[in-house]
């Protein structure tokens, strides 16, 4: 195994989350929620965007790599695309109280576990790693609208 194949399976997996054998997408996921008040939260809504976008780009390289090196398509290592999603459904936010940040952190979970149209299709908009990461995006998006509305209805 090359070093560029252990980078990408430690960038991809979130460093030791994706070896995690059971729910390591929530794991992922879990971790981006935590971590989103200190390192997401706090920038200027340009720079989250920009974050995601190489994020995005990282997850599609990564991920398209870690597909080859494990032999499979959307291999659970892969928890790069739950940071993504995660934090996605909390981009409009300049901060949000705990019980919110766990809402965000329920919806986004329910979402990508479901899937509702278009989420399962968006998997296959786009090759390897790419398609990994989409349906994530969506189902942040998803996540965003409903936390959107749980906040505006909470005042």
């Amino acid at each position: 195994m090359t070093t560029g194949d252990r980078l990408s399976l430690l960038v991809s997996g979130l460093g030791p989350i994706g070896r995690i054998p059971y729910a390591s997408g929530t794991w992922g996921s879990a971790a981006a929620a935590l971590a989103a008040p200190a390192l997401f939260l706090p920038l200027p809504g340009f720079w989250r965007v920009v974050l995601l976008a190489a994020l995005f780009w990282i997850g599609g390289v990564t991920g398209t790599r870690t597909e080859k090196i494990l032999g499979r398509k959307d291999p659970g290592h892969i928890v790069l695309d739950e940071l993504i999603g995660q934090w996605i459904t909390y981009l409009p936010f300049a901060s949000l109280p705990p019980l919110e940040l766990f809402a965000g952190f329920l919806l986004f979970r329910a979402f990508d576990i479901l899937k509702p149209p278009p989420v399962r299709a968006s998997e296959n908009w786009l090759p390897g790693g790419y398609g990994v990461m989409i349906d994530d995006v969506l189902a942040g998006i998803y996540a965003c609208l409903c936390l959107a509305i749980l906040h505006w209805l909470r005042g």
